[in-house]
């Protein structure tokens, strides 16, 4: 955690800074969540030294806990709602005395009378500016010991300029004091900065949310039979767990005694609790709905998928997409434009309009003022932080930073078939040719693919001694080999077992088997449809998709499949390299594709892809190489990853014309002398509530 970042100025010179060390890979700060990701060549340097390099430029460095997060964001927003309150007390008390100033204007009030209205005001005044500015001053103050800059020095600048105005004014006894412009001024951007902070809370990263899943400790149950209460960082595989009836999962595991329902929603986006008996895996961050259970535990800490799906959220959300490059260069100019556009105004009214220097110097204040790159630098974080917190409570999971920027461009989307349009969890027939002991080999090289029907025969194995195998190689797109007992075994497609196409009637899902010279024996399975499969398919070709299948099976299997789910364009019998083939031709004609298939097998497609989504279970996450994940039995996801994807970028856009505009229009104002501090400290402030608030529309849109 990195505080005192407070504008995207702030963000660049940091990662600047880390960069230029020798062995630092990247280094990324996300500006909504304050949080900095830096990976580095070990022993070509230290975090110390990195952590000393951030500390130097004057951003305080903390590890990220998440039970600290709450916290210091609590104790943050209970300082600013005190500076606010003193501001707006000392704001109402200077603007009675200020109106009754004015209205003595023309009513003849003396100078006496005037002179002590000023320094009554400044009593109230100054000692509220000191005290309810301190959150702007401590940042500035750091930035300039550091000699660097930060938003916070131009708007420490105008407080404190327009303050001291004011009491030079008073001094002299002259006619115009500024202390009500100072305090609204001060009020009026504490109250856009608590504002900001409130927006970004409700935008809050999906990672800190998950992580808050976690329990502290988990009850143990040793061997003698007495539960123990452990931290987590005790709790190792093996050990036994008991979770009780509401209680949260600690850990994953295996369930050995008890019969219960879990809430899974949050970590793998199924929306209905799940049963869970004896052999049922749970995950840490779930929550037990039923009676209580217990189960083995066989990951812990940074093992388990809660943290592998925090750490995936996490890099998904530093990441940099186009547009946050895009808005990192408009705001690295930021500091040295905004001082020299103040200066180059006061110099203009003064030198050039032949304006006093104090009417000058409330312009140049303005100009500080209004000039803030925050909405610029809101403008695609905030929008990635919602919209991948709303995709994994939808069960998708973000992979790659860019993934729903390019996903917003397709127009074909391609689908693999086994695993994707179905459940992708064949069973086998029992009414085969084939005896037990073929399946006991079959399965001896099924247990080294995670393919799902090598994964439905060992499943149909579970009460059969199954043969040891060596030598086993899985070729991709047509099976397994290897050797049992002495004997050349294989297991996989037709033709790869040697089974002419006339041989036998096709129309089934099969894998055949080969040992040395025996005749094949074939293996038949079932897979059903996921249950909206047809509804989804007829939805994204209503929203102008060209919808497409690229499968494997045989064109005996997919012809009925495409006719049934209405689709016209589909390919059968194609090797991971006829799909990257079709893939890239789609793209050579112009096309933008995301391919959908399975993200162990179908690697190659998924990468040949401009975008990619793939179907995987709780096991599969880290392995999967697509720029997004779904789980669960429904197909909707990816619908609704498209719609989040186009929505998204819709509101990308609307954020940096929002902010374009509101520089393009406010700051020719500022220095044309038409805006007060007063008012520039409003626009300024709303400029960045707008663009967070305008974010969370996703939720409404998607």
């Amino acid at each position: 955690m990195v505080e005192n970042v407070s504008c995207a100025g702030c963000m660049g010179k940091i990662e600047r800074a880390l960069t230029a060390h020798p062995g630092v890979i990247s280094a990324r700060v996300n500006m909504s969540t304050r949080r900095l990701a830096v990976a580095w060549r070990t022993g070509e340097t230290e975090p110390g030294t990195l952590i000393d390099t951030v500390e130097d430029l004057g951003y305080p460095v903390a590890p990220f806990i998440v039970d600290s997060v709450t916290p210091l964001s609590s104790a943050r927003d209970k300082e600013l709602l005190r500076a606010l309150a003193v501001a707006g007390f000392a704001a109402a008390n200077v603007m009675l005395l200020s109106v009754s100033v004015w209205a003595g204007h023309s009513q003849g009030m003396g100078e006496t009378a005037r002179t002590l209205f000023h320094w009554i005001s400044a009593l109230i005044a100054l000692p509220a500016i000191a005290y309810a500015g301190r959150p702007f001053y401590r940042s500035a103050a750091t930035a300039l010991k550091a000699r660097a800059l930060n938003m916070d020095v131009p708007i420490s600048l105008a407080v404190v300029l327009s303050a001291a105005m004011s009491l030079h004014q008073t001094v002299v006894g002259g006619t115009h004091a500024y202390f009500d412009a100072s305090v609204m001024l001060l009020f009026f951007l504490l109250t856009g900065r608590y504002l900001d902070s409130r927006a970004r809370a409700k935008a809050r990263s999906t990672a800190e949310n998950l992580l808050a899943l976690s329990t502290t400790s988990a009850t143990v149950i040793d061997e003698g039979g007495a539960s123990l209460n452990l931290p987590l960082n005790q709790v190792r595989p093996g050990m036994i767990v008991l979770v009780v009836a509401g209680g949260r999962v600690p850990l994953d595991g295996d369930v050995i005694d008890g019969m219960s329902q879990v809430d899974a929603s949050l970590v793998t986006g199924e929306t209905l609790p799940k049963f869970v008996t004896p052999g049922s895996k749970v995950f840490a961050g779930t929550l037990n709905v039923g009676s209580q259970f217990r189960f083995r535990v066989t990951a812990a800490g940074e093992d388990t998928l809660l943290a592998e799906i925090v750490r995936l959220m996490e890099a998904a959300e530093q990441g940099r997409a186009k547009y946050v490059r895009l808005a990192d260069r408009f705001a690295r100019a930021y500091a040295p434009v905004v001082h020299i556009l103040a200066l180059a105004t006061f110099l203009g009214w003064t030198v050039v309009a032949g304006q006093g220097w104090q009417p000058s110097l409330m312009v140049a204040i303005s100009v500080l003022i209004i000039t803030c790159p925050c909405a610029l630098g809101l403008a695609v974080p905030v929008v990635q932080v919602v919209a991948g917190g709303f995709l994994l409570r939808n069960g998708v999971l973000l992979k790659a930073a860019d993934g729903l920027e390019r996903l917003a461009h397709v127009d074909t989307v391609v689908f693999d078939k086994t695993g994707t349009l179905t459940r992708g969890r064949p069973e086998l027939f029992s009414d085969g040719n084939w005896t037990d002991a073929d399946l006991a080999i079959a399965a001896a090289l099924a247990q080294y693919s995670c393919h799902p029907l090598s994964r439905a025969i060992c499943r149909a194995t579970d009460r059969l001694s199954v043969s040891d195998a060596s030598n086993v190689d899985e070729v991709a797109g047509h099976g397994l080999r290897g050797i049992i007992n002495g004997r050349p075994v294989r297991l996989g497609r037709r033709d790869w077992c040697g089974v002419d196409d006339t041989d036998v009637e096709t129309s089934e899902m099969a894998l055949w088997l080969t040992v040395n010279a025996r005749s094949p024996v074939r293996f038949i399975f079932s897979d059903q449809l996921r249950a909206d499969t047809a509804a989804t398919i007829s939805a994204l070709q209503g929203r102008g998709l060209d919808v497409r299948i690229l499968s494997g099976d045989r064109a005996s299997v997919v012809a009925p499949l495409a006719e049934q789910l209405g689709i016209a364009n589909w390919r059968a019998e194609c090797l991971p390299a006829d799909k990257v083939a079709v893939l890239n031709q789609l793209k050579a004609n112009g096309h933008r594709v995301v391919m959908v298939g399975d993200g162990l097998n179908d690697a190659p497609a998924l990468a040949a892809g401009f975008a990619s989504i793939s179907p995987a279970g709780a096991a599969d996450i880290s392995q999967t190489a697509a720029d997004l994940i779904f789980q669960g039995d429904s197909l909707e996801p990816v619908l609704k990853a498209l719609k989040t994807a186009r929505a998204a970028d819709r509101l990308v856009k609307q954020n940096f014309a929002l902010a374009l505009a509101y520089n393009a229009v406010a700051v020719p104002l500022a220095m044309a002398g038409l805006v007060t501090p007063l008012i520039a400290a409003v626009a300024m402030s709303a400029s960045s509530v707008t663009v967070t608030l305008n974010a969370l529309r996703l939720r409404l849109m998607a």
